[in-house]
């Protein structure tokens, strides 16, 4: 992929989404290719899956669950229930038809930027790390301890994320999505292991 490909994937996307949402969406895709420097991994792979991880965020619910129909896209009655849920899954499908992203990495890491899953490759933990870490971000409690760590150990970061995220859906009574539950099992049994 070029520079001019890059370019028109960027406009695009700038155009879909909100002033807000684009300036979340630019966040990500630099701290993406920061913690693929770290890490090793492919920067133009990371930044990419940034840029594109929200391509489906600013569509109303409605819409979502018409054009995951429409498109023969897969959910579960949680994602029915929270169709907000189905912008990764929507994401990935447009990242793939709208964009031709044919890199099975990049789109598995729009699909579970969100929710996470067991045992993600580098590129899924990254792009889930740094949708929560990036400097638009300010909410969550410990966050400067959480993005220090995301440099250092990024397994642990995402276990950390997970647990702040199901203590936090679990104070104020919101839905859990069950893919959250079976991710933070599978890292905090990683933890433990490393301990």
């Amino acid at each position: 992929m070029n520079m001019n490909d890059f370019e028109k994937i960027i406009k695009s996307v700038k155009k879909a989404q909100t002033k807000q949402r684009y300036n979340h969406t630019i966040g990500v895709a630099y701290t993406a290719a920061s913690l693929a420097m770290k890490y090793e991994m492919n920067i133009d792979q990371a930044f990419l899956a940034g840029i594109l991880h929200d391509c489906a965020k600013c569509i109303s619910d409605q819409k979502l669950l018409e054009k995951c129909g429409q498109n023969n896209i897969v959910f579960s009655d949680f994602e029915r229930k929270n169709p907000y849920l189905l912008h990764s899954k929507l994401g990935a499908f447009y990242a793939s038809n709208k964009y031709e992203i044919k890199d099975q990495d990049i789109l598995n890491s729009i699909i579970y930027h969100t929710t996470g899953k067991p045992n993600m490759s580098m590129l899924e933990k990254i792009i889930f790390v740094a949708d929560y870490i990036e400097p638009g971000r300010f909410k969550a409690s410990n966050l400067a301890e959480i993005r220090k760590i995301s440099f250092e150990n990024i397994d642990k970061a995402v276990y950390i994320i997970l647990k702040d995220t199901i203590e936090y859906l679990t104070k104020t009574n919101s839905p859990i999505d069950s893919t959250s539950v079976e991710t933070y099992d599978y890292y905090k049994e990683l933890m433990h292991e490393d301990l």
